[in-house]
């Protein structure tokens, strides 16, 4: 505990035209990775354009590791097969956090993240004060596969008696 700075949670929301792995579709599920913590979604049954909305909460005890993220097609009878990956850091989402920002109106963008070659982030994405918390709304375009995006949604939850931010 006394090296956590707090919980993050990711909602993944859902996959957006994701890879055929199966004859004419997939079941796709998603595993979440930081340092040693590893999380999973629920997989969803024939789908391409899976609707997740799962919340993973990862214990945040050093900032600047990258956030991994690996879609799988569930298979019964055979290993699991990937359909591709991602990863981003929450470097600027955590700068946001430590601003410690209060009555800004709802809605106020904090920072914008670009796109670039160190991330994985298909379009900018947008840190925001919403409803008296810091959010980043994500869309990551998977690597190591032929198409695939992935969103999501993160947000800061502080832990008292934890080291914080």
């Amino acid at each position: 505990m006394e090296n956590l700075f707090g919980l993050l949670r990711v909602n993944v929301i859902r996959g957006i035209d994701l890879a055929i792995r199966d004859t004419t579709s997939s079941d796709p599920y998603i595993v979440l990775r930081m340092g040693k913590q590893k999380l999973k979604t629920h997989v969803v049954k024939r789908n391409v354009n899976p609707e997740w909305n799962d919340q993973l909460t990862l214990s945040i005890d050093d900032p600047n590791l990258p956030i991994k993220l690996q879609v799988y097609d569930k298979d019964t009878f055979s290993p699991d097969d990937k359909m591709g990956d991602a990863e981003f850091d929450i470097k600027a989402f955590v700068e946001a956090v430590k601003m410690r920002l209060h009555d800004i109106p709802s809605g106020t963008i904090i920072c914008k993240v670009k796109p670039s070659r160190e991330n994985c982030l298909s379009e900018e994405s947008c840190i925001k004060w919403e409803n008296g918390q810091v959010i980043q709304h994500m869309f990551l375009r998977l690597r190591n596969v032929e198409c695939g995006e992935i969103e999501l949604q993160l947000n800061w939850i502080h832990v008292p008696g934890s080291r914080g931010l």
